[in-house]
């Protein structure tokens, strides 16, 4: 900038005619439509470049740990860092929780960009389940079978686990209602499986004896948590249970699982999916 003398001569006040204002008046109509017209491309330019956002499929039945693991991978994540994720993401988890999200991570398929985040896509998680368990058909199904809703995504965790096919869900639902309201302890496979982190057909003695509350050979009533996540088929099995006296049931086969309330029929069915299990291993 260059410094000037200040012109120490009298100054005319000069004022625009009527005609010279409404010129004015135009000309800077002109000029704000000229800047409001490149002001507003500014504002709704499109990104140079749109991410596509990518897809975490959470299938039906998997565990806490199988989704942390799969988040990480998803966000490029080092290992460990969405489980790490879920003490500080400040979940609405219902109290009986106590803070694991366990049974509340609904399967779905998830939208992951560069700005997703673990705690985010936690709480998006936990939302969805929400969102789908305070539903008034299933608030009214728990009342009904005189059981909260989180006892009934406990439920519906063993039944993911235990069957393959909507209508055995409702059968093996059943029996868990059956066996609650005998005051018989469930002695499910699958929540054994649980404790011993793992998945397997096969369950021994020693295996029924193992020091877990997860242990419903052991101990009588709903393991203290879901033993995974449950999708609607298995939570409407839950609320809804086929009516029926079994007590017991056994998969002999693929597409054949057997339910009765007969304890020496549950012995024959179980003998023979031994059997089934011994000619495979030999086949």
């Amino acid at each position: 900038m260059v410094n000037e003398s200040p012109d120490t001569r009298p100054h005319r006040r000069i004022r625009p005619t009527r005609r010279g204002r409404l010129l004015l008046l135009i000309a800077a109509v002109l000029v704000l439509g000229v800047a409001a017209a490149v002001l507003v491309p500014l504002l709704t330019r499109e990104p140079k470049t749109t991410e596509q956002a990518r897809s975490l499929v959470i299938p039906e039945g998997w565990r806490a740990s199988q989704v942390y693991v799969a988040a990480d991978k998803a966000l490029g994540e080092p290992a460990g860092t969405t489980e790490k994720a879920v003490a500080t993401a400040d979940l609405p988890l219902p109290a009986e929780a106590k803070g694991n999200p366990e049974g509340y991570l609904f399967p779905a398929t998830y939208p992951v960009t560069s700005g997703t985040t673990p705690k985010g896509l936690l709480r998006y998680m936990v939302d969805t389940a929400r969102s789908r368990f305070g539903a008034e058909h299933i608030t009214a199904g728990a009342q009904r079978n005189n059981v909260t809703v989180y006892q009934t995504v406990t439920i519906a965790s063993v039944v993911q686990a235990e069957a393959d096919t909507a209508p055995d869900m409702g059968k093996v639902a059943r029996v868990i209602h059956n066996r609650l309201d005998r005051g018989m302890p469930l002695q499910m496979d699958s929540t054994l499986n649980y404790a011993l982190d793992r998945s397997t057909l096969d369950t021994t003695t020693g295996d029924t004896k193992i020091d877990s509350p997860y242990n419903s050979y052991e101990h009588k009533g709903l393991p203290p948590t879901p033993i995974g996540n449950p999708g609607e088929q298995a939570m409407v099995a839950a609320i809804s249970p086929t009516p029926g006296p079994w007590l017991y049931f056994v998969t002999v086969a693929p597409g054949d699982t057997r339910f009765t309330d007969d304890y020496a029929e549950q012995q024959r069915n179980v003998a023979e999916f031994n059997r089934n299990r011994r000619s495979a291993g030999t086949g």
